[in-house]
C-alpha cells in the first residue's frame, strides 16, 4: 500500500510546495489527501493576500487539483468536527479528515515565528 498523506491548507498555500506535492501524487509517489474544507480554507487566504490572483483562476487550480488526484478529497468527516477537542478549534476539521481516510502521516506547516515557519509531519497513530 502506497505512502498516504493529508495536506493541511498551510502546506497547500504555497505554490511550489503546492506543486511539488501534487507532482509526487500524480506520480504515484504516494497518494495525497484533502478536504473540501482544507481547500477552501487555502484558497481562501490566497485569495485575500494575492490581489494579482482572481477567484476564477484559484477555482481552476482547485479543479484541476481535484481532477489530477480523483482519490485526493476526504468526504464523510464533517460532521465529526464539533465533537472534537483541540487546542485550535479551528484544526478539528484536519483531525475529523484524517479519520475517514487511512493515513501514514498528516502534512502541516508550524509559524512558531513568522521568520521561521517549520515543517511537520505526524505519524498517525
Amino acid at each position: 500500500m502506497a505512502f498516504v498523506a493529508l495536506y493541511d491548507a498551510c502546506v497547500l498555500y504555497p505554490a511550489p510546495i503546492r506543486d511539488l506535492l501534487m507532482r509526487l501524487a500524480v506520480r504515484g509517489l504516494f497518494q495525497g489527501r484533502w478536504s473540501e474544507h482544507i481547500l477552501e480554507e487555502c484558497f481562501r487566504n490566497i485569495l485575500a493576500n494575492r490581489p494579482d490572483l482572481t477567484a476564477n483562476a484559484l477555482a481552476r487550480t482547485r479543479r484541476l487539483m481535484n481532477e489530477a488526484v480523483p482519490s485526493a478529497l476526504v468526504t464523510g468527516h464533517e460532521k465529526l468536527v464539533e465533537s472534537l477537542t483541540l487546542p485550535d478549534p479551528d484544526d478539528r476539521h484536519v483531525l475529523a479528515a484524517s479519520t475517514r481516510t487511512s493515513l501514514s502521516r498528516t502534512w502541516s506547516i508550524s509559524m512558531q515565528s513568522p521568520s521561521a515557519p517549520s515543517f511537520g509531519s505526524r505519524r498517525r497513530p
